[in-house]
């Protein structure tokens, strides 16, 4: 019997809230079940491990911050404005209630040594889907220079994302700043 859609989305909440503020491995799986008000058999109807409740919480965080993206490139002026709309994005998401103190793929990855390979996937899809959007977005600034402007913007994002970490109320302005010297410089 499938879960039903409240009670998914509120185990998802939980989840969601803990292991991207507090750590997954510090979490424990009954702290996310008194949070979400469900049983150990409700869990496990969905999901069949902590893990897999990690990468469905993943899932859902990068289809929410996709979202946010999309707005923000189609609030942007041109197409260097598309490129830089990441980081635009990056300050959006992190005003709203999902957005935690620091990139919670980041934290994911620097948990798990060997990820599971459920975890393992959607970290691989969200590294790709940022690799992807970049080179997409270069390509009308850069022409074939998008691929090599891509890697350097996503380290300048990484980084940036990273960096929340030690300053908890850090915007993207100086990530911002640094990428668009990238860009002026490969135009």
């Amino acid at each position: 019997m499938p879960m039903r859609p409240g009670t998914e989305q509120k185990l998802l909440d939980a989840a969601e809230e803990l292991f991207f503020t507090r750590g997954i491995a510090a979490t424990p799986i009954d702290a996310v079940l008194e949070r979400a008000g469900v049983s150990a058999a409700t869990l496990y109807r969905g999901y069949p491990s902590k893990e897999a409740l990690v990468a469905a919480a993943l899932r859902r965080r990068h289809d929410d911050w996709l979202a946010a993206w999309d707005r923000a490139v189609a609030a942007a002026p041109d197409d260097r404005g598309r490129l830089l709309a990441v980081f635009d994005a990056l300050d959006d998401y992190r005003s709203t209630p999902a957005g935690s103190r620091w990139c919670a793929f980041l934290g994911t990855a620097a948990e798990y040594v060997d990820a599971p390979a459920e975890v393992h996937a959607v970290l691989d899809q969200e590294t790709g889907t940022l690799r992807r959007r970049l080179a997409a977005t270069a390509e009308p600034v850069v022409g074939d220079r998008a691929g090599v402007l891509a890697e350097q913007l996503l380290l300048v994002v990484s980084g940036s994302l990273a960096m929340r970490l030690r300053e908890p109320g850090l915007d993207s302005g100086t990530a911002r700043t640094v990428a668009g010297a990238l860009v002026d410089a490969a135009v």
